[in-house]
């Protein structure tokens, strides 16, 4: 610790601190434009100016470390001449246009213009213009605001991973652009809208549609994937306008993924459904809620009463709050229905019943960024996790070794130590490599299946690194928990951790993938009244379903065995904020709930952290939250202990309390289970069916900004270059591809990261539905 004095006030500092740094430790402002505390020191806008004792000239405190003794005057004659200069200077080529610009009342330069700037401008030559940029449909610009602080450039450097942005020329005519006229495509982009100090930088879906001061802040969290994102929801006149970050340390930082941030466009869609709907000889027509409840109630009852609750099946959106998984659960148990689940996208449910406790990260997410090695596992990161990716890319910045298994070569933007890139069939086989050399290397025994493999050089190299951690993970992906041997690979994946030393975990998938376990909101494994699992359900049509947040064709690992079981079904019914064409299709009954802006409720992320939040605008129309729906549900179906007054009564119910953490998660398999063979059918290619950024759930399928993204395109055949040329195709042409459910058409492209034999085919869209499942055989022919 350093002795030092700012402004006459003595404190204590870390060593390696800067001026900066300690200003704010003793609570004193310096103004800066260039210094992010999560960024590299650029030292470029030279705001940041202040006397030293002994020193020649004034000095950037965002760049001078503080020595023992130091002595510094923030507000002394020196300091504020040198910033008002600064100031002059940053404004001499500054455009007047503040009554037109979006961050008009929340703009840095604008504040310290106040405090800092001149009454009139001395300079009265011929002011430049930049002209803007084409950053994409999420960013806008006027670059002739910028004043090159680069807090964007270094933002897509060092913390998306890609150097997007770059400062070209120099002096006066110094601009930040793309590279070639590229648009910025990272999935964490919308940051450079929080990091731009002035108006260069700006949203484009929000441009103009309201002041600063007009709009009232709410605290809520993210309902997209499993980090659960603090957020703070702008809203004016019961409609949400903007999504910023709130910062939280432990869970996104300062930081917002694109999906977090502009999915807010969803909310104010056309396709919400308002008023509730029930259809009469085959039309459609609105109701009131009584009717639509007794309709529902009725048909629960009735086919309960006629066929047993075994007929019934329910299916709950993993992004659903905490609450209303816990009443839907309790609804369908009272009548005797346990074919509840949440797990979706799920193909391998043969761990039910020896899975010990609940499937979560394994560590904090802060943790993440202080590994020393980890292991990834059939993951596209930075899509699936942008927030975890960012964080295990600071890992690797600071000498983290980073090692994957996954069937696709993505570019994960981060230096990756060693990667074996294998067809879906062959993820298990070279996990047991890597589990086999790291025994061999630790000297333990392991199961004879495992041992009977052939380890590859990278496999080795993997498990070298493994057992060389002192602080290390072994994570595994939406993808490899979707896969048809998930609990091979979970097995396999614990086993290498406990071998090597380090801690094991899933990266959750959805928001509440945690929370469905504590809600109980799946099959139970075993017991008397075991039920039927999410694939199950399908594969064996129900007379009955309820939907709660699901769009079954698009939410579940196979769409197109999800369409044909509500076709036969009986009763269909949805409770969800949107309509869409399928559920127009399918459904007898549509009951419009909140989404997550509209109601109250809680999330429980992937480490376990407990996140509640209240509605920050009124519900739409007759719109209601889905825990008030469910509980009159309970009441009309004459189920006891369903008085519950509030959202928070049913927290109350489910945790005891109001915990920081849920307690007593863990994941361990019972053994390593053999290695069962299993591969493509012949003269196939295997199918690699991710689950794009943009297309994960209802909310961002309904955002015009985000499907306006490369992430939002429309799906393609992409292979490897020797595939498309046994077929005979070149990258453009279009292409026939047949599964056993179905055939499509689409566009063939060139990837070369993927294996030898796979076909890339994303799921979770309304264009490969027909293909059926996310994993197996595909036929690809020349159109």
């Amino acid at each position: 610790m350093l002795e030092i004095e700012i402004d006459g006030k003595a404190l204590q500092v870390q060593d390696g601190s800067t001026i900066i740094d300690a200003a704010h430790q003793a609570g004193t402002y310096i103004p800066h434009f260039c210094y992010h505390k999560k960024l590299s020191i650029a030292a470029s806008c030279r705001m940041c100016l202040v006397e030293v004792e002994k020193a020649p000239k004034p000095m950037p405190a965002c760049a001078t470390p503080v020595t023992n003794g130091m002595k510094v005057f923030t507000h002394s004659s020196m300091a504020v001449k040198a910033q008002k200069g600064v100031m002059e200077f940053l404004l001499i080529n500054h455009p007047l246009d503040c009554p037109i610009c979006d961050q008009g009342g929340e703009c840095q330069l604008q504040d310290l213009a106040v405090g800092y700037g001149g009454a009139q401008a001395r300079y009265e030559e011929e002011k430049r213009v930049v002209p803007n940029k084409d950053l994409g449909p999420l960013v806008s610009t006027d670059m002739t605001r910028c004043i090159n602080c680069t807090r964007c450039v270094r933002f897509t450097q060092e913390i998306a991973g890609f150097q997007e942005l770059g400062q070209a020329f120099r002096g006066d005519r110094a601009e930040i652009m793309p590279f070639v006229e590229n648009t910025v495509n990272s999935e964490l982009s919308g940051n450079i809208i929080d990091l731009c100090p002035v108006g260069a930088l700006t949203s484009k879906p929000f441009r103009f549609s309201a002041r600063t001061w007009e709009l009232s802040r709410r605290k809520s969290v993210s309902p997209h994937d499993g980090v659960g994102a603090n957020l703070i929801v702008q809203t004016k006149l019961d409609r949400v306008y903007r999504v910023l970050p709130l910062e939280n340390e432990d869970v996104n930082e300062c930081w917002l993924a694109d999906r977090d941030r502009f999915s807010y466009e969803a909310l104010n869609s056309d396709q919400r459904l308002t008023k509730p709907m029930v259809k009469q000889d085959g039309q459609w027509r609105e109701v009131e809620w009584n009717v639509a409840l007794d309709y529902v109630s009725h048909a629960l009852r009735d086919v309960a009463k006629t066929h047993g609750g075994s007929a019934i099946g329910a299916l709950i959106s993993p992004h659903a709050t905490l609450e209303e998984m816990y009443l839907a659960q309790k609804l369908l148990r009272g009548i005797g229905c346990e074919n509840i689940d949440s797990r979706l996208r799920q193909n391998d449910f043969s761990a039910d019943g020896k899975q010990q406790g609940t499937p979560w990260l394994g560590l904090k997410i802060a943790e993440l960024s202080d590994l020393d090695r980890a292991l990834v596992i059939g993951s596209f990161l930075r899509k699936d996790q942008p927030l975890l990716a960012q964080r295990l890319r600071r890992a690797a910045r600071r000498g983290a070794q980073v090692s994957v298994i996954h069937s696709a070569d993505d570019d994960l933007l981060m230096k990756v130590f060693a990667k074996a890139i294998a067809a879906p069939s062959r993820l298990p086989e070279v996990l047991a490599q890597v589990l086999k050399a790291a025994a061999e290397l630790k000297g333990v025994g392991i199961d004879a299946s495992v041992a009977a493999v052939e380890v590859s050089a990278e496999a080795r190299r993997i498990a070298e690194s493994l057992a060389s951690a002192t602080n290390g993970a072994v994570l595994l992906g939406n993808f490899a928990q979707q896969h048809p041997q998930a609990a091979t690979l979970a097995a396999l994946a614990q086993k290498l951790a406990e071998i090597t030393g380090v801690r094991f975990g899933f990266l959750g998938a959805a928001a509440n993938s945690v929370g469905a376990y504590v809600a109980q909101a799946i099959t139970a494994a075993n017991g008397p009244n075991t039920g039927l699992n999410a694939r199950t359900m399908l594969e064996q049509p129900r007379r009955a379903y309820l939907l709660l947040g699901v769009e079954p064709e698009l939410d579940c690992a196979d769409g197109a065995a999800a369409l044909a079981a509500m076709r036969e079904a009986q009763t269909v019914i949805v409770m969800s904020p949107f309509k869409s064409q399928a559920a127009l299709d399918y459904a007898d009954v549509m009951l419009p709930v909140s989404p997550f802006s509209e109601t109250s409720g809680t999330f429980v992320n992937t480490e376990g952290r407990v996140q509640s939040f209240h509605a920050v605008v009124k519900p739409q129309g007759e719109t209601r939250p889905a825990w008030k729906v469910l509980r009159v549900l309970g009441n009309l179906l004459n189920q006891p202990d369903f008085e519950y007054d509030s959202s928070e009564e049913v927290r109350q119910a489910v945790l005891g309390g109001t915990p920081e953490f849920v307690s007593g998660l863990g994941n361990s398999q019972n053994a390593v289970p053999s290695l069962a063979a299993t591969g493509a059918a012949a003269a196939t290619l295997e199918r690699v069916g991710e689950v794009p950024l943009y297309f994960a759930d209802a909310l961002v399928r309904r955002a015009p900004s985000l499907q306006a993204t490369v992430d939002g395109a429309a799906p393609r055949a992409a292979m490897s270059g020797a595939a498309l040329d046994r077929i005979g195709v070149a990258e453009g042409a279009t292409v026939r591809v047949r599964s056993g459910a179905g055939e499509v058409t689409l566009v063939a492209c060139l990837d070369a990261g993927l294996p030898e034999g796979c076909v890339r085919i994303p799921a979770a869209h309304a264009a490969t539905v027909a293909l059926g499942a996310q994993f197996g055989g595909l036929v690809v022919e020349k159109a």
